[in-house]
């Protein structure tokens, strides 16, 4: 098995939120951590009608982003933790966290661009993706693509998923994928804004 990685179809993906749900579900999270979280993206312009002093919007746009983790090439995560709890398997390439050496330092929450280990300050640990490799091994998708009714998340062999999908791995509000290398191909929504040009703002509460 090659290194596994995230199709992120901002296209379809309509911000429903329902992959973010499914992964805190499963992972039974209290109000805080969130390993998946969905970021909503808009902007646009607007003028006043010099005759009838209506505000008239232009250029409006909205997306969303969902993300929680790129398995990086060289994930920040690792290279910081001070215990080697955080690891990336040589076969799957995916990143892992391991509950019983992470002493819940937070040096990985820091560095990562992504902002994908979190504290689960009950536990005194930090959780990430591990694109439920339980589920998988029983064949079974994981949670967040098997609940994303527009099936705009999809996982795989990163080769593949490029071949098929281009090699695109930014849009904002993601960090440059130059400073991780994350293994993920985005498909950008038509008024994808693709890098940070002060065009955008973020809708939800609490990005």
């Amino acid at each position: 098995m090659g290194q596994q990685g995230f199709l992120i179809n901002t296209e379809d993906c309509i911000g429903c939120k329902a992959c973010e749900l499914a992964c805190k579900d499963l992972h039974s999270f209290d109000i805080g951590p969130r390993t998946r979280r969905v970021y909503e993206v808009c902007g646009g312009d607007w003028s006043v009608d010099d005759v009838t002093g209506v505000c008239v919007p232009s250029n409006v746009f909205a997306y969303a982003v969902t993300f929680s983790c790129g398995h990086c090439d060289n994930p920040a995560c690792v290279s910081v933790c001070p215990t080697g709890a955080h690891a990336k398997d040589p076969e799957t390439g995916l990143v892992t966290v391991d509950a019983e050496v992470c002493i819940g330092c937070g040096s990985c929450v820091e560095a990562c661009p992504y902002g994908a280990p979190q504290l689960v300050k009950d536990e005194g640990v930090v959780r990430k993706c591990d694109l439920c490799q339980g589920l998988r091994e029983q064949g079974e998708e994981p949670a967040c693509v098997a609940l994303c009714p527009q099936r705009a998340l999809k996982v795989g062999d990163i080769d593949e998923l490029r071949a098929a999908y281009g090699t695109c791995a930014d849009i904002q509000p993601l960090p440059s994928s130059e400073y991780t290398s994350p293994n993920i191909v985005v498909v950008p929504h038509r008024n994808a804004r693709m890098k940070e040009d002060g065009s955008y703002r973020m809708l939800s509460l609490g990005q």
